[in-house]
């Protein structure tokens, strides 16, 4: 051993010093080599320490660095020179003069040497140890998690299976196979038949959304695999069918029938009433008949569909007795039990893409493929053997949005993903800032990357607006869930459909958004593929188009804000419609006086009924400014033309709409913690933080309109600094509280 060689000591703080850097170049070694020999040391023991193609290990580094520290300080030697010497047992003149000149040849003589040495010492120590949480997570985890924590404490059980773990080494065909066995161990567990009360006594669709937001934690290929299967295809059977689909239904959640969910088109995604596949009933076979007229109706981006579906719910222009019913979804068999495509049906793979390599995505023609009447899914509209066509929904339009309508449990369980991954995100990057060293004042300790204000900025209001999506999501589910079992509500279905489409769009948008900002702020961690970064950006990215396209689910959210307009628009009574808005914004709109504008103490700014109140005033003067837009158009345009001049100003409003929904669904939660005043009060920063935060994104618009003037919005800005200095002593409580598996996280934030 080289610290037990008495002949190599004086060279251990030259040696340690030149692998300070992290590399030992060969003139470096062989410099060394000489002097070792000159004073007559084991060259054996120095050999692990002078091979730049194998460099001592980091726990050797940091052991050496502690003996070196500790003897510097008794010894109160002042270079490396003199350490070395104060090591030695017979120190002489002789000795000092090879040393020294081993130390100049190693440019390693500067005078502070040895109180760098200390502090790099003091930094190597600790570095690697991550700092504890400041409070015990658990009491927010069982907030955060109050409904459904037995489900998914249940997937994470499963999940805890070594069969569940990832391979970096696999093909496309390995990774799908791979996806496609966790997915049958998923439905095995049940978790596929608990979404839903027809397979399961104790089912609901809050189960399901938790067990597809805890899947999303380990893998998001596997949680879209999930949504295909569970969620998309047999939740179409279920939304769309009657009593004679429920077989489908069960096969379909048991994994017995893999299937895909057949609606959008090459040539028309978001645009679903032109979908071009059409369905025409041939009355002598009672059969319909599909048929994919052009290159650009064939099925586009299906999971499931180029390697394990066997069949699909396929959406399709409905033609009975030569009429055109519009848009109607039917099962269609697309392969046999081995495998093998059946007649008329031709599938291809999408082929490679941004992520998601464990989920076949395919293309899908039809040429005359013949399905039984029994196939169509008839909860709305039914055919006859003799050809007549009925349906309870008069209007082709209600009836198309009522079909559509059904299916919302998709934009919600995309949404849950979307918290999920950026949970994993934000408990990676901020358990590695309370362990990553960098920087810090002249012989002292290095800090950890978390104190620096700009490093708390990027990630500590990720994490409130983490938390806050999450409670919204929470509440959005709870209600889908309560409207599904109580039956129809047209007004509480467009109200839910509206906040399913702003809270997918804002989810997703954030979790992008949080990736990105998390995988910067682990720097080359966060680039390295075990650290999940990579993975989790290329597989989500797809969410912000997925189950709808972002920006044109919040063009819908503004016209559902505006059912009212729209109503009155198709009759051209809008001149009552604008009155409604002034008359509601005088009573909905924010004081804008002087005094109010301008204040700035920290009691006001962060006053949650005031983050609230400003919220809602910008969704109410959108509101107003959008109809009278509108108004102005209307005289001289059609509707549509007039909705696309004001597109910009609509996604505003929805945008505004969604922070509100978001900040009040917050607040309402925060009201119902009912665990300890340590961690309560870390929650009520954190509310206040996110709030305060809000307002400031939006400082442009509140500053143009007269809602806060330049000296407040500094002040917000100041305000939001200050509270993320006083979370940062709790940031790794909040993101532990995530419960995030470990095996779920890279490797750099693992205790």
């Amino acid at each position: 051993m080289l610290q037990t060689d008495p002949r190599a000591l004086p060279l251990l703080p030259l040696i340690y010093m030149a692998w300070a850097d992290g590399s030992l170049a060969p003139t470096e070694a062989a410099l060394i080599r000489d002097a070792a020999q000159a004073l007559d040391a084991d060259p054996a023991a120095l050999d692990r320490w002078l091979d730049p193609q194998a460099p001592p290990t980091t726990a050797d580094l940091h052991a050496l660095a502690e003996a070196l520290a500790r003897r510097a300080e008794d010894a109160a030697a002042g270079d490396l020179v003199a350490l070395g010497l104060a090591l030695a047992p017979d120190a002489n003149d002789a000795l000092a003069e090879k040393v020294q000149t081993l130390a100049d040849a190693l440019g390693l003589d500067a005078p502070d040497a040895v109180s760098d040495l200390v502090s790099v010492d003091a930094r190597g120590a600790d570095f690697g140890r991550m700092q504890p949480a400041s409070l015990d997570p658990a009491p927010i985890t069982a907030w955060l998690e109050r409904h459904r924590p037995a489900d998914r404490a249940a997937v994470r059980a499963l999940l805890a299976d070594e069969a569940f773990t990832h391979r970096a080494d696999l093909r496309i065909d390995e990774k799908r196979a791979q996806t496609l066995d966790w997915l049958k161990r998923v439905a095995d567990a049940g978790i596929g038949r608990q979404g839903y009360r027809e397979t399961d006594p104790e089912g609901a669709l809050t189960r399901f959304v938790a067990a597809f937001e805890t899947l999303a934690e380990f893998d998001v290929g596997l949680t879209v695999k999930a949504g295909v299967q569970f969620g998309l295809f047999a939740g179409s059977v279920r939304a769309l069918g009657t009593e004679k689909h429920r077989g489908v239904l069960r096969d379909a959640v048991d994994m017995k029938l893999p299937g895909c969910f057949a609606m959008t088109e090459r040539g028309h995604g978001s645009n679903v009433r032109a979908l071009e596949t059409t369905a025409t009933y041939d009355a002598e076979r009672d059969v319909f008949v599909v048929q994919t007229p052009d290159d650009f109706a064939r099925k586009e981006w299906i999971g499931n569909a180029a390697r394990d579906g066997r069949i699909a719910t396929v959406f399709a222009q409905l033609v009975v007795g030569g009429v055109s019913r519009g848009v109607h979804a039917l099962l269609v068999p697309l392969r046999d039990d081995a495998g093998q495509l059946l007649p008329g049906i031709r599938i291809a793979d999408c082929g490679p893409k941004m992520g998601l390599d464990g989920v076949d995505n395919g293309q899908i023609w039809f040429d005359g493929v013949t399905v039984p009447r029994d196939n169509l899914l008839d909860r709305f509209a039914q055919v006859h053997p003799d050809g007549t066509y009925h349906s309870d929904i008069a209007s082709d339009g209600k009836r198309f949005f009522t079909m559509l309508g059904t299916l919302v449990g998709g934009r919600v369980s995309v949404a849950g993903a979307a918290v999920s991954v950026s949970r994993v995100a934000l408990a990676t990057a901020t358990r590695y800032a309370v362990r990553r060293r960098q920087f810090g004042g002249k012989g002292g300790q290095e800090w950890q990357i978390l104190d620096y204000p700009s490093h708390q900025r990027r990630l500590i209001p990720r994490i409130a607006a983490t938390y806050a999506i999450s409670f919204a999501q929470d509440a959005l589910a709870r209600d889908w869930e309560a409207l599904d079992a109580g039956g129809e509500d047209d007004a509480a279905s467009r109200e839910l459909e509206a906040r399913a489409a702003a809270l997918k769009s804002m989810a997703t948008w954030h979790a992008t958004d949080v990736i990105q900002e998390c995988r910067e702020a682990c720097g080359g961690q966060g680039y390295a593929a075990h650290n999940r970064f990579a993975a989790l950006k290329a597989d989500s990215d797809i969410f912000t188009t997925f189950e709808g396209d972002n920006t044109v689910l919040m063009q819908l959210v503004a016209r559902a804000l505006l059912t009212e307009f729209t109503r009155q628009f198709a009759d051209s009574r809008v001149f009552g419609l604008v009155r409604h808005f002034a008359g509601r914004m005088v009573d909905a709109v924010f004081d804008r006086n002087p005094f109010v504008t301008a204040r700035t103490d920290a009691e006001h700014l962060r006053d949650p009924a005031w983050h609230a109140e400003l919220l809602a005033a910008r969704q109410a003067d959108l509101t107003h400014s959008l109809g009278m837009r509108l108004q102005k158009r209307l005289a001289r345009m059609p509707a549509f033309e007039a909705f696309a001049e004001v597109q910009n100003h609509a996604l505003n409003l929805a945008d505004a709409y969604a922070e509100r929904r978001v900040l009040d669904a917050f607040q309402r939660a925060f009201e119902a913690f009912e665990g300890p005043d340590a961690q309560r009060a870390v929650l009520d920063r954190l509310v206040r933080l996110h709030g305060l935060y809000a307002i400031e994104k939006g400082r442009a618009w509140f500053l143009e309109n007269g809602y806060l003037d330049g000296g407040k919005a500094r002040a917000v800005c100041s305000e939001v600094d200050t509270l993320c200095a006083e979370l940062r002593p709790d940031a790794r409580t909040l993101v532990d509280a995530f419960a995030v598996p470990e095996k779920c996280l890279g490797p750099i934030a693992r205790s």
